[in-house]
């Protein structure tokens, strides 16, 4: 069976005089998790209608690597700033079944070259 890659989302809720303190605590946490192997990327997200209701997702190789940082020994201390900012929190892990384009399908194109012309 082929490992798929993993989704995981955080939805919590962080009191708006707690924002400056989450986000603070966010970047201490992304940049230490972006050399964690398996991670890909992660993206944090502010509602566009509550000012209080975040989405921090990661994605992953498979969801045996990000398991196994959630198990390691600094996981729950690296988060704990952020966490204490959070009034409410669900996680959420998902299996990518496809996506848009395909990885492989992917087609950058030079920064000189003047696509408006092709």
């Amino acid at each position: 069976m082929i490992e798929r890659r993993a989704r995981v989302l955080f939805l919590v809720r962080v009191a708006v005089d707690r924002t400056a303190d989450f986000l603070r605590a966010y970047e201490l946490v992304r940049h230490q998790v972006s050399g964690v192997p398996g991670h890909l990327v992660d993206q944090v997200c502010r509602s566009a209608v509550d000012p209080e209701q975040w989405l921090v997702t990661s994605e992953w190789a498979t969801l045996a690597d990000f398991e196994a940082w959630e198990r390691s020994a600094g996981h729950r201390e690296l988060l704990r700033p952020m966490r204490e900012c959070f009034t409410e929190a669900r996680s959420l892990r998902f299996l990518v079944h496809a996506q848009t384009p395909a990885p492989e399908a992917v087609c950058s194109v030079p920064a000189e070259v003047d696509v408006a012309h092709w």
